[in-house]
């Protein structure tokens, strides 16, 4: 395991371990390491689980419109498919717009290929995202607890 390149995304239920993919989102891996590092994520709710489709997080207010005081990311596209497990970060209509909020397809969900950057993978405890509380939002939000880079933990 790359202990650099990988997060503990620690959840009320457990641990959730998640592969980082530098080689397709340079960018979109330091920033979430570095939001991770910073404890951006801890505390952070699940705002958006969409059964068959994904869960949505990493807005501090909760609400989906939220993110870090950060400057939006340059998009990084990539072909890498959006399938169970894959991780990916969120965005409005712009590109250039994806910040600190990101998605976990539950299954698979090719159709946004190319549209949405892909930064990394469930390696571990995806049956954790699986149980996530359901919702837009949710009644009572799955929580992450913390986000750790390997490293550090």
């Amino acid at each position: 395991m790359d202990s650099e390149n990988t997060l503990i995304m620690t959840l009320e239920s457990g641990p959730v371990t998640i592969r980082l993919r530098p080689d397709l989102a340079p960018g979109h891996v330091a920033r979430i390491k570095e939001l991770a590092r910073e404890g951006f994520y801890d505390g952070v709710v699940f705002h958006r689980v969409i059964p068959g489709f994904m869960a949505q997080g990493g807005d501090p207010t909760g609400t989906g419109s939220g993110g870090s005081n950060k400057p939006n990311l340059k998009a990084e596209f990539n072909a890498e498919p959006h399938v169970r497990g894959v991780c990916s970060m969120a965005r409005t209509a712009v590109p250039d717009s994806a910040n600190s909020q990101f998605f976990i397809c539950f299954d698979d969900a090719r159709f946004l290929d190319g549209q949405y950057t892909v930064w990394g993978e469930v390696s571990e405890g995806m049956e954790l995202i699986d149980a996530l509380p359901k919702g837009e939002p949710p009644r009572s939000p799955g929580k992450i607890v913390s986000m750790k880079v390997a490293a550090d933990a």
